[in-house]
């Protein structure tokens, strides 16, 4: 193979532009040639195409954001769309295709491979780590730490004035941001979208931390369940005690990725390109008990994700 093309899709993720470094400059080791693709699958269907060397990767690891920028595109499911980007990748001579970004991104992968025989690689960036064929995504730690920062933040003017305060973070329908964030924040509570919250079991869970000396409590809330605006407001409805919320939002996407998501970005992209040297697609990369794996992009992208059951346990018990 002699020339790859890369992009990236869907939302944006912390180590983005660590993983595209990492295949620039592997592809670059191994003689290939490598175009970037502008504003994901959109940018593919409208040709917005840039040659890429080792010196356009330069002092990119350490941001956030994506270089290649990046855009959801509905058309890309579309036959007309999917032809476009076929057309696109056969006058820039490109034999295959890296693909940063989360499950619908990988879908969009699978249809170039299975129906025109495009050997794609998948490498999961999401920060919502809703992926469940791999262990962690690019930008999830990243993101969790963002929010035990703001968390952090919180924790200290709600002690000063005794109140709750109710956290909103990301994750659609997954409540690993959530989870993780709680866990690590020493929140009391969390709410997420794989296990129905009982508002009477919230209120007996605040009250026995305040029998217990606690001046201030901390609530973390998947978006994927309510806002914090509308938990807040139900909350106070029920208890005396002063409650307020906040909405961390894009802050999330944001920011300088942490070390395991950059040595992640440059494990993923060297696996990815590695693959597609040997002639192999339609797969995607990823991490399972430590070691970096790929497999079938179709069985990944038909895996349920699993919530961890054993994490909320300890939550529930160590936070009293």
């Amino acid at each position: 193979m002699k020339r790859i093309g890369l992009l990236t899709s869907g939302g944006d993720a912390p180590g983005m532009n660590a993983a595209i470094r990492a295949v620039v400059r592997t592809a670059i080791y191994f003689g290939m040639e490598v175009v970037g693709i502008e504003r994901g699958y959109k940018g593919l269907i409208d040709d917005l195409t840039v040659p890429m060397s080792m010196r356009s990767v330069s002092n990119i690891v350490h941001r956030g954001g994506t270089m290649l920028r990046t855009a959801r595109c509905l058309e890309m499911f579309e036959r007309e769309g999917q032809e476009k980007a076929v057309k696109t990748l056969a006058e820039h001579g490109i034999e295959g295709l890296v693909v940063i970004g989360g499950d619908g991104s990988f879908r969009g992968a699978k249809c170039l491979t299975e129906t025109y025989g495009i050997p794609t690689i998948g490498i999961p960036g999401t920060i919502d780590n809703d992926l469940a064929y791999t262990d962690y995504t690019l930008g999830f730690d990243t993101a969790v730490n963002t929010c035990i920062e703001i968390i952090n933040k919180l924790r200290d003017t709600m002690e000063s004035h005794e109140r709750i305060s109710v956290v909103e973070v990301m994750g659609r329908h997954c409540g690993d941001i959530a989870l993780y964030a709680g866990i690590t924040s020493g929140a009391e509570i969390i709410i997420v979208p794989e296990i129905p919250y009982d508002m009477d079991d919230v209120i007996m869970r605040i009250n026995r931390s305040r029998e217990n000396g606690k001046h201030s409590n901390i609530i973390v809330v998947a978006e994927g369940v309510t806002s914090a605006d509308a938990f807040a407001e139900k909350l106070q409805s029920v208890t005396e005690h002063s409650v307020r919320s906040t909405n961390i939002g894009h802050v999330q996407r944001g920011g300088s990725p942490s070390m395991a998501d950059r040595m992640l970005a440059a494990q993923f992209g060297n696996k990815a390109v590695r693959l597609l040297k040997d002639g192999i697609g339609n797969r995607v990369v990823g991490i399972r008990k430590n070691e970096i794996i790929d497999m079938d992009i179709i069985e990944a992208v038909s895996m349920k994700k699993r919530f961890n059951y054993e994490l909320y346990e300890t939550l529930q018990m160590i936070s009293m």
